[in-house]
Protein backbone atom coordinates (compact mmCIF):
# COMPACT_ATOMS: atom_id res chain seq x y z
CA UNK A 1 0.00 0.00 0.00
CA UNK A 2 1.44 3.45 -0.75
CA UNK A 3 0.32 6.73 0.66
CA UNK A 4 0.99 10.25 -0.08
CA UNK A 5 3.28 12.53 2.50
CA UNK A 6 1.17 15.25 3.56
CA UNK A 7 1.24 18.49 2.20
CA UNK A 8 4.02 20.59 3.61
CA UNK A 9 2.59 24.33 2.45
CA UNK A 10 0.39 26.02 -0.07
CA UNK A 11 1.00 25.12 -3.74
CA UNK A 12 1.02 26.95 -6.79
CA UNK A 13 -0.61 26.92 -9.80
CA UNK A 14 1.87 26.34 -12.04
CA UNK A 15 5.37 27.65 -14.53
CA UNK A 16 5.42 28.55 -17.69
CA UNK A 17 8.61 28.29 -20.24
CA UNK A 18 9.34 28.55 -24.11
CA UNK A 19 11.76 29.14 -26.53
CA UNK A 20 11.96 30.79 -29.74
CA UNK A 21 14.33 29.80 -33.00
CA UNK A 22 16.58 27.54 -31.35
CA UNK A 23 17.35 24.00 -33.11
CA UNK A 24 17.12 22.17 -29.38
CA UNK A 25 13.67 24.04 -28.26
CA UNK A 26 12.39 21.20 -26.52
CA UNK A 27 15.81 20.17 -24.66
CA UNK A 28 15.85 23.43 -23.93
CA UNK A 29 12.44 23.57 -22.06
CA UNK A 30 12.96 20.24 -20.61
CA UNK A 31 15.43 21.78 -18.70
CA UNK A 32 13.56 25.27 -18.05
CA UNK A 33 10.37 22.91 -16.65
CA UNK A 34 12.81 21.09 -14.13
CA UNK A 35 14.10 24.29 -13.23
CA UNK A 36 10.90 25.24 -12.58
CA UNK A 37 9.54 21.77 -10.67
CA UNK A 38 8.82 23.66 -7.61
CA UNK A 39 5.96 25.44 -8.88
CA UNK A 40 3.97 22.23 -10.08
CA UNK A 41 4.56 18.82 -9.34
CA UNK A 42 1.02 17.12 -10.63
CA UNK A 43 1.76 17.42 -14.23
CA UNK A 44 4.14 18.96 -17.12
CA UNK A 45 3.75 19.04 -20.89
CA UNK A 46 5.95 20.20 -23.89
CA UNK A 47 4.36 21.23 -26.86
CA UNK A 48 6.82 22.33 -30.06
CA UNK A 49 6.78 23.63 -33.47
CA UNK A 50 8.81 23.30 -36.70
CA UNK A 51 7.27 25.82 -38.56
CA UNK A 52 4.46 24.08 -39.92
CA UNK A 53 4.04 20.94 -37.42
CA UNK A 54 2.77 20.72 -34.24
CA UNK A 55 4.37 17.82 -31.61
CA UNK A 56 3.76 17.66 -28.18
CA UNK A 57 4.43 15.18 -25.14
CA UNK A 58 1.89 15.65 -21.97
CA UNK A 59 1.74 13.55 -19.03
CA UNK A 60 0.78 13.26 -15.29
CA UNK A 61 4.17 13.45 -13.03
CA UNK A 62 7.18 15.06 -12.20
CA UNK A 63 9.40 16.35 -15.32
CA UNK A 64 11.96 13.57 -15.07
CA UNK A 65 9.67 10.99 -14.84
CA UNK A 66 7.32 12.21 -17.90
CA UNK A 67 10.07 12.80 -20.00
CA UNK A 68 12.92 10.49 -22.14
CA UNK A 69 15.53 11.25 -24.45
CA UNK A 70 13.30 9.73 -26.90
CA UNK A 71 10.46 11.92 -26.32
CA UNK A 72 12.82 15.06 -26.57
CA UNK A 73 14.37 13.46 -29.91
CA UNK A 74 10.61 13.19 -31.12
CA UNK A 75 10.22 16.70 -30.14
CA UNK A 76 11.65 18.62 -33.44
CA UNK A 77 11.32 22.09 -34.27
CA UNK A 78 12.83 25.61 -33.31
CA UNK A 79 9.81 27.07 -31.45
CA UNK A 80 8.79 25.41 -27.65
CA UNK A 81 5.52 26.36 -24.89
CA UNK A 82 6.06 24.17 -21.79
CA UNK A 83 4.11 24.07 -18.93
CA UNK A 84 4.32 22.34 -14.86
CA UNK A 85 0.73 22.35 -13.32
CA UNK A 86 -0.20 22.17 -9.83
CA UNK A 87 -4.52 22.39 -10.09
CA UNK A 88 -5.92 25.06 -7.90
CA UNK A 89 -9.10 25.46 -10.81
CA UNK A 90 -9.71 22.41 -11.94
CA UNK A 91 -8.89 18.57 -11.53
CA UNK A 92 -5.71 16.39 -10.95
CA UNK A 93 -6.56 14.49 -14.26
CA UNK A 94 -5.20 14.04 -17.42
CA UNK A 95 -7.63 16.36 -19.25
CA UNK A 96 -6.41 19.19 -17.84
CA UNK A 97 -2.41 19.09 -18.34
CA UNK A 98 -1.01 21.93 -20.10
CA UNK A 99 -0.03 23.64 -23.09
CA UNK A 100 -3.42 23.22 -24.13
CA UNK A 101 -4.37 22.72 -28.24
CA UNK A 102 -6.94 24.12 -30.44
CA UNK A 103 -6.94 23.88 -34.03
CA UNK A 104 -9.64 26.03 -35.41
CA UNK A 105 -10.08 27.37 -38.81
CA UNK A 106 -7.23 26.27 -40.17
CA UNK A 107 -4.89 27.68 -36.93
CA UNK A 108 -2.79 25.86 -34.40
CA UNK A 109 -2.78 27.27 -31.01
CA UNK A 110 -1.13 26.24 -27.68
CA UNK A 111 -1.56 27.74 -24.19
CA UNK A 112 0.03 27.71 -21.11
CA UNK A 113 -1.36 29.58 -18.17
CA UNK A 114 0.06 30.19 -14.54
CA UNK A 115 -2.15 31.95 -12.71
CA UNK A 116 -6.47 31.92 -11.78
CA UNK A 117 -9.25 33.94 -13.88
CA UNK A 118 -11.72 35.09 -11.15
CA UNK A 119 -14.57 35.79 -13.89
CA UNK A 120 -13.64 32.54 -15.74
CA UNK A 121 -16.74 30.50 -14.52
CA UNK A 122 -19.31 34.15 -15.76
CA UNK A 123 -17.54 33.88 -19.06
CA UNK A 124 -17.92 30.07 -19.14
CA UNK A 125 -21.43 30.24 -18.63
CA UNK A 126 -21.53 32.80 -21.47
CA UNK A 127 -19.66 30.92 -23.81
CA UNK A 128 -21.48 27.16 -23.12
CA UNK A 129 -25.07 29.65 -23.72
CA UNK A 130 -23.26 30.28 -27.02
CA UNK A 131 -22.59 26.97 -27.99
CA UNK A 132 -19.02 26.23 -26.82
CA UNK A 133 -18.57 22.83 -25.63
CA UNK A 134 -15.65 22.39 -22.96
CA UNK A 135 -13.04 19.32 -22.55
CA UNK A 136 -11.36 20.21 -19.27
CA UNK A 137 -12.69 21.54 -15.56
CA UNK A 138 -9.82 24.61 -16.04
CA UNK A 139 -9.64 28.48 -16.56
CA UNK A 140 -7.65 28.29 -18.74
CA UNK A 141 -9.81 26.30 -21.94
CA UNK A 142 -11.65 29.31 -21.04
CA UNK A 143 -8.91 31.74 -23.00
CA UNK A 144 -8.90 29.22 -25.87
CA UNK A 145 -12.62 29.66 -26.69
CA UNK A 146 -12.49 33.22 -26.26
CA UNK A 147 -9.70 33.12 -28.30
CA UNK A 148 -11.04 30.88 -31.02
CA UNK A 149 -14.32 33.36 -31.34
CA UNK A 150 -12.07 36.50 -32.05
CA UNK A 151 -9.66 34.97 -34.49
CA UNK A 152 -11.15 35.88 -37.68
CA UNK A 153 -10.07 39.30 -36.40
CA UNK A 154 -6.60 38.17 -37.15
CA UNK A 155 -4.56 36.13 -34.41
CA UNK A 156 -2.37 39.35 -32.66
CA UNK A 157 -6.08 41.16 -32.70
CA UNK A 158 -8.10 38.47 -31.99
CA UNK A 159 -5.58 37.62 -28.79
CA UNK A 160 -5.63 41.09 -27.59
CA UNK A 161 -9.70 40.87 -27.87
CA UNK A 162 -9.73 37.78 -25.78
CA UNK A 163 -7.33 39.22 -22.51
CA UNK A 164 -9.38 42.68 -22.36
CA UNK A 165 -12.73 39.61 -21.83
CA UNK A 166 -10.28 38.62 -18.57
CA UNK A 167 -9.98 39.25 -15.23
CA UNK A 168 -7.70 37.98 -12.50
CA UNK A 169 -4.33 36.76 -12.58
CA UNK A 170 -2.38 35.51 -15.39
CA UNK A 171 1.20 35.05 -16.91
CA UNK A 172 0.58 33.43 -20.23
CA UNK A 173 2.38 31.44 -22.31
CA UNK A 174 1.02 30.95 -26.43
CA UNK A 175 2.50 29.35 -29.36
CA UNK A 176 1.10 29.28 -32.72
CA UNK A 177 2.91 27.37 -36.05
CA UNK A 178 5.46 30.52 -36.11
CA UNK A 179 5.03 32.78 -33.14
CA UNK A 180 5.49 32.85 -29.53
CA UNK A 181 3.67 35.23 -27.61
CA UNK A 182 3.94 35.94 -23.70
CA UNK A 183 1.52 38.27 -22.24
CA UNK A 184 0.92 39.37 -18.37
CA UNK A 185 -1.92 40.90 -16.67
CA UNK A 186 -2.48 44.55 -15.50
CA UNK A 187 -1.43 44.06 -12.20
CA UNK A 188 1.22 41.50 -12.90
CA UNK A 189 0.28 38.87 -9.89
CA UNK A 190 2.70 36.48 -11.30
CA UNK A 191 6.36 36.72 -12.49
CA UNK A 192 7.39 36.31 -16.01
CA UNK A 193 10.68 37.15 -17.42
CA UNK A 194 12.94 37.01 -20.94
CA UNK A 195 15.97 35.89 -21.42
CA UNK A 196 18.23 35.14 -24.62
CA UNK A 197 20.56 32.06 -25.72
CA UNK A 198 22.22 32.15 -28.54
CA UNK A 199 19.82 34.73 -31.02
CA UNK A 200 17.03 32.66 -29.00
CA UNK A 201 14.26 34.01 -27.33
CA UNK A 202 13.29 32.30 -23.98
CA UNK A 203 10.29 33.10 -21.47
CA UNK A 204 10.14 31.84 -18.33
CA UNK A 205 8.35 32.38 -14.93
CA UNK A 206 11.46 32.45 -13.11
CA UNK A 207 15.11 33.57 -13.63
CA UNK A 208 16.05 30.36 -12.08
CA UNK A 209 15.08 28.47 -15.05
CA UNK A 210 17.12 30.94 -17.64
CA UNK A 211 19.79 30.26 -15.55
CA UNK A 212 20.28 26.06 -15.93
CA UNK A 213 19.95 26.83 -19.38
CA UNK A 214 22.93 29.80 -19.37
CA UNK A 215 20.43 32.26 -21.05
CA UNK A 216 20.93 35.80 -20.01
CA UNK A 217 18.31 37.38 -18.00
CA UNK A 218 16.79 40.46 -20.30
CA UNK A 219 14.10 42.02 -18.36
CA UNK A 220 10.87 40.94 -17.10
CA UNK A 221 7.58 41.16 -19.17
CA UNK A 222 5.82 43.80 -17.77
CA UNK A 223 2.18 44.12 -15.95
CA UNK A 224 -0.24 44.60 -19.31
CA UNK A 225 2.37 43.65 -21.60
CA UNK A 226 2.06 41.26 -24.49
CA UNK A 227 4.96 40.01 -26.22
CA UNK A 228 4.87 38.85 -29.76
CA UNK A 229 7.98 36.81 -31.09
CA UNK A 230 8.40 35.81 -34.27
CA UNK A 231 10.71 35.70 -37.26
CA UNK A 232 10.69 40.00 -37.10
CA UNK A 233 11.95 39.98 -33.75
CA UNK A 234 10.30 40.90 -30.74
CA UNK A 235 7.55 43.11 -30.74
CA UNK A 236 5.72 44.77 -27.53
CA UNK A 237 2.27 45.90 -27.44
CA UNK A 238 -0.08 47.35 -24.43
CA UNK A 239 -3.40 47.01 -25.15
CA UNK A 240 -4.51 47.70 -21.05
CA UNK A 241 -4.96 51.64 -19.23
CA UNK A 242 -2.13 51.48 -16.72
CA UNK A 243 -3.36 50.85 -12.98
CA UNK A 244 -1.67 49.97 -9.85
CA UNK A 245 0.80 46.60 -9.43
CA UNK A 246 -0.56 44.53 -7.52
CA UNK A 247 2.68 41.81 -7.51
CA UNK A 248 1.82 38.41 -5.43
CA UNK A 249 3.68 39.09 -1.82
CA UNK A 250 3.85 35.29 -1.34
CA UNK A 251 6.11 34.54 -4.55
CA UNK A 252 8.65 36.25 -1.90
CA UNK A 253 7.98 34.34 0.87
CA UNK A 254 7.27 30.59 -0.25
CA UNK A 255 7.00 30.31 -3.76
CA UNK A 256 10.01 31.40 -6.03
CA UNK A 257 12.90 30.01 -5.42
CA UNK A 258 15.61 32.04 -3.64
CA UNK A 259 17.92 32.39 -6.39
CA UNK A 260 15.06 33.95 -8.78
CA UNK A 261 14.85 37.31 -9.40
CA UNK A 262 11.16 37.96 -9.22
CA UNK A 263 9.63 41.57 -9.52
CA UNK A 264 13.19 43.18 -9.52
CA UNK A 265 14.22 41.65 -6.71
CA UNK A 266 16.19 38.96 -5.77
CA UNK A 267 14.21 36.70 -3.31
CA UNK A 268 16.82 35.16 -1.42
CA UNK A 269 18.13 38.82 -0.33
CA UNK A 270 14.43 39.31 0.48
CA UNK A 271 13.89 36.42 2.49
CA UNK A 272 16.86 37.41 4.78
CA UNK A 273 15.16 40.89 4.84
CA UNK A 274 12.22 39.29 6.08
CA UNK A 275 13.70 37.69 8.92
CA UNK A 276 15.80 40.65 10.10
CA UNK A 277 12.68 42.97 10.10
CA UNK A 278 11.08 40.27 11.81
CA UNK A 279 14.30 39.91 14.11
CA UNK A 280 13.68 43.87 15.15
CA UNK A 281 10.29 43.27 15.91
CA UNK A 282 10.84 40.44 18.29
CA UNK A 283 13.78 41.92 20.18
CA UNK A 284 12.61 41.03 23.34
CA UNK A 285 12.92 37.23 22.56
CA UNK A 286 15.27 34.95 24.46
CA UNK A 287 16.82 32.36 23.12
CA UNK A 288 20.22 29.73 22.51
CA UNK A 289 20.12 29.70 19.24
CA UNK A 290 17.81 30.30 15.77
CA UNK A 291 16.93 27.07 13.39
CA UNK A 292 14.46 26.80 10.65
CA UNK A 293 12.19 24.30 9.07
CA UNK A 294 13.82 23.57 6.20
CA UNK A 295 13.83 24.04 3.42
CA UNK A 296 10.98 26.91 3.22
CA UNK A 297 12.18 29.08 6.43
CA UNK A 298 16.05 28.58 6.07
CA UNK A 299 16.75 32.54 4.15
CA UNK A 300 14.30 34.23 7.00
CA UNK A 301 16.23 32.50 9.66
CA UNK A 302 19.63 33.60 8.43
CA UNK A 303 18.21 36.81 8.36
CA UNK A 304 16.63 36.36 11.60
CA UNK A 305 20.23 35.15 13.22
CA UNK A 306 22.39 37.39 11.86
CA UNK A 307 19.83 40.93 12.70
CA UNK A 308 19.39 39.66 16.67
CA UNK A 309 23.31 38.04 17.04
CA UNK A 310 22.24 34.61 17.75
CA UNK A 311 23.43 31.19 16.50
CA UNK A 312 22.15 29.78 13.61
CA UNK A 313 21.81 26.17 13.56
CA UNK A 314 20.13 23.47 11.30
CA UNK A 315 17.94 21.80 14.46
CA UNK A 316 16.16 19.69 12.08
CA UNK A 317 17.65 17.45 9.74
CA UNK A 318 16.10 17.15 6.05
CA UNK A 319 15.89 13.78 4.07
CA UNK A 320 16.08 14.63 0.62
CA UNK A 321 15.37 11.38 -1.18
CA UNK A 322 11.88 10.95 0.20
CA UNK A 323 10.11 10.19 -3.20
CA UNK A 324 6.47 11.52 -3.39
CA UNK A 325 5.07 8.17 -1.72
CA UNK A 326 6.19 5.35 0.06
CA UNK A 327 5.27 2.12 2.18
CA UNK A 328 2.77 2.77 5.11
CA UNK A 329 4.39 2.08 8.19
CA UNK A 330 2.35 0.33 11.18
CA UNK A 331 -0.46 2.58 13.07
CA UNK A 332 2.44 2.73 16.57
CA UNK A 333 5.05 4.78 14.09
CA UNK A 334 3.41 7.78 15.07
CA UNK A 335 4.03 11.05 12.97
CA UNK A 336 5.78 8.96 10.41
CA UNK A 337 4.75 11.58 6.98
CA UNK A 338 6.01 14.16 9.20
CA UNK A 339 9.62 12.33 10.46
CA UNK A 340 10.25 10.62 6.99
CA UNK A 341 11.09 14.29 5.60
CA UNK A 342 12.41 15.78 9.13
CA UNK A 343 14.47 14.90 12.25
CA UNK A 344 15.40 17.05 14.95
CA UNK A 345 19.28 16.35 16.24
CA UNK A 346 18.22 15.63 19.66
CA UNK A 347 21.90 16.22 21.43
CA UNK A 348 21.82 19.54 19.95
CA UNK A 349 17.96 20.80 20.84
CA UNK A 350 17.84 19.00 24.27
CA UNK A 351 17.99 21.61 27.22
CA UNK A 352 17.95 24.67 24.98
CA UNK A 353 15.36 27.55 23.99
CA UNK A 354 14.81 27.84 20.30
CA UNK A 355 13.46 30.07 18.47
CA UNK A 356 11.97 28.37 15.22
CA UNK A 357 11.65 30.40 12.14
CA UNK A 358 8.87 29.78 9.31
CA UNK A 359 7.84 31.72 6.25
CA UNK A 360 4.13 30.79 7.48
CA UNK A 361 1.27 29.02 8.72
CA UNK A 362 -0.97 28.00 6.15
CA UNK A 363 -3.54 25.46 7.82
CA UNK A 364 -1.29 24.68 10.75
CA UNK A 365 -1.31 20.43 10.60
CA UNK A 366 2.65 19.46 9.90
CA UNK A 367 3.57 22.88 11.88
CA UNK A 368 1.99 20.73 14.90
CA UNK A 369 3.78 17.94 14.22
CA UNK A 370 7.14 19.13 13.79
CA UNK A 371 7.00 21.09 16.84
CA UNK A 372 5.37 18.51 18.99
CA UNK A 373 9.15 16.26 17.67
CA UNK A 374 11.16 19.73 18.68
CA UNK A 375 9.41 19.36 22.19
CA UNK A 376 9.56 15.50 22.24
CA UNK A 377 13.88 16.26 22.06
CA UNK A 378 14.01 17.79 24.83
CA UNK A 379 13.69 21.41 23.63
CA UNK A 380 13.30 23.72 27.02
CA UNK A 381 11.44 26.26 25.60
CA UNK A 382 10.30 26.63 21.76
CA UNK A 383 9.19 29.85 20.26
CA UNK A 384 8.52 30.37 16.70
CA UNK A 385 8.47 33.65 14.67
CA UNK A 386 6.48 33.90 11.13
CA UNK A 387 8.28 36.34 8.27
CA UNK A 388 4.86 37.48 7.21
CA UNK A 389 1.21 38.03 8.71
CA UNK A 390 -1.33 35.95 9.97
CA UNK A 391 -3.06 34.54 6.75
CA UNK A 392 -6.69 35.21 7.79
CA UNK A 393 -8.25 35.64 3.59
CA UNK A 394 -8.47 32.99 0.23
CA UNK A 395 -6.53 33.50 -2.21
CA UNK A 396 -8.30 33.71 -5.91
CA UNK A 397 -5.66 34.55 -7.62
CA UNK A 398 -3.84 31.32 -8.10
CA UNK A 399 -2.97 29.73 -4.68
CA UNK A 400 -4.48 26.64 -3.02
CA UNK A 401 -5.74 27.93 -0.25
CA UNK A 402 -9.03 29.31 -1.94
CA UNK A 403 -11.53 28.82 1.28
CA UNK A 404 -11.29 30.39 4.37
CA UNK A 405 -11.64 27.30 6.10
CA UNK A 406 -8.59 26.19 5.42
CA UNK A 407 -6.89 29.17 7.20
CA UNK A 408 -6.01 28.55 10.86
CA UNK A 409 -5.80 32.72 11.74
CA UNK A 410 -9.21 33.16 10.14
CA UNK A 411 -10.80 31.57 12.84
CA UNK A 412 -8.17 31.61 15.51
CA UNK A 413 -5.99 34.24 17.61
CA UNK A 414 -2.82 34.56 17.62
CA UNK A 415 -2.74 33.09 21.42
CA UNK A 416 -5.14 30.13 19.98
CA UNK A 417 -2.58 29.27 17.25
CA UNK A 418 0.31 29.23 19.46
CA UNK A 419 -1.70 27.07 22.11
CA UNK A 420 -2.89 24.62 19.43
CA UNK A 421 0.61 24.17 17.71
CA UNK A 422 2.53 23.95 21.43
CA UNK A 423 4.45 26.78 21.47
CA UNK A 424 5.87 28.87 24.55
CA UNK A 425 5.26 32.02 21.63
CA UNK A 426 4.18 32.79 18.44
CA UNK A 427 4.99 36.22 16.52
CA UNK A 428 4.02 37.19 13.19
CA UNK A 429 5.53 39.82 10.84
CA UNK A 430 3.71 43.07 10.99
CA UNK A 431 2.23 43.95 7.13
CA UNK A 432 4.20 47.01 7.42
CA UNK A 433 7.44 44.78 8.25
CA UNK A 434 6.72 42.73 5.42
CA UNK A 435 6.60 45.73 2.95
CA UNK A 436 9.95 47.37 4.76
CA UNK A 437 11.56 43.69 4.24
CA UNK A 438 10.51 44.21 0.35
CA UNK A 439 11.54 47.62 -0.12
CA UNK A 440 8.49 48.64 -1.95
CA UNK A 441 5.29 50.45 -1.03
CA UNK A 442 1.87 48.65 0.04
CA UNK A 443 0.37 49.93 -3.84
CA UNK A 444 2.94 47.68 -4.80
CA UNK A 445 1.85 44.37 -3.90
CA UNK A 446 -1.38 42.57 -3.53
CA UNK A 447 -1.95 41.79 0.44
CA UNK A 448 -5.30 40.43 -0.18
CA UNK A 449 -4.28 36.85 2.00
CA UNK A 450 -3.59 39.15 5.12
CA UNK A 451 -5.68 42.30 4.85
CA UNK A 452 -8.44 40.92 2.66
CA UNK A 453 -8.45 44.04 0.03
CA UNK A 454 -8.31 42.22 -3.43
CA UNK A 455 -6.80 43.88 -6.16
CA UNK A 456 -9.08 42.56 -9.06
CA UNK A 457 -13.32 42.26 -8.31
CA UNK A 458 -14.35 39.10 -7.52
CA UNK A 459 -16.71 37.93 -9.63
CA UNK A 460 -20.02 36.03 -9.01
CA UNK A 461 -18.02 32.79 -8.45
CA UNK A 462 -14.58 32.12 -8.01
CA UNK A 463 -11.82 29.80 -6.76
CA UNK A 464 -12.78 25.96 -8.15
CA UNK A 465 -15.31 25.64 -10.91
CA UNK A 466 -18.91 23.27 -9.93
CA UNK A 467 -18.08 21.00 -12.84
CA UNK A 468 -15.11 18.34 -12.11
CA UNK A 469 -14.50 15.40 -14.38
Amino acid sequence: MTSSPPQEGPKEACGVFGVYGHPEAARLTYYGLYALQHRGQESAGIVVSDGRNFRDHRDMGLVPDIFSERDLQRLTGHISCGHVRYSTTGSSILANVQPFIINYAGHHICLGHNGNLVNATELRRYLEMEGSIFQTTTDSEVVMHLLARHINQGLEEGLLSALTQLRGAYSFLFMTESMLVAARDPYGFRPLCLGQLDGAYVVASESCALDLIDAKYLRQVEPGEVVFIDKGGLRSVRPFKPRRHAHCIFEFIYFARPDSVIFGQTVYQVRQSQGAQMAREAADLQADFVMPFPDSGNYAALGFAKASHLPFEMGMIRNHYVGRTFIQPSQDMRDFGVRVKLNPVHELIKGKRVIIVEDSIIRGTTTTARVKNIREAGAKEVHMVVSCPPHRFPCHYGIDFSTKGELIACNHSVEQIRDRLGLDSLRYLSIEGLLAGTGATREGFCLACFDGNYPEPLGDKVGKFCLEI
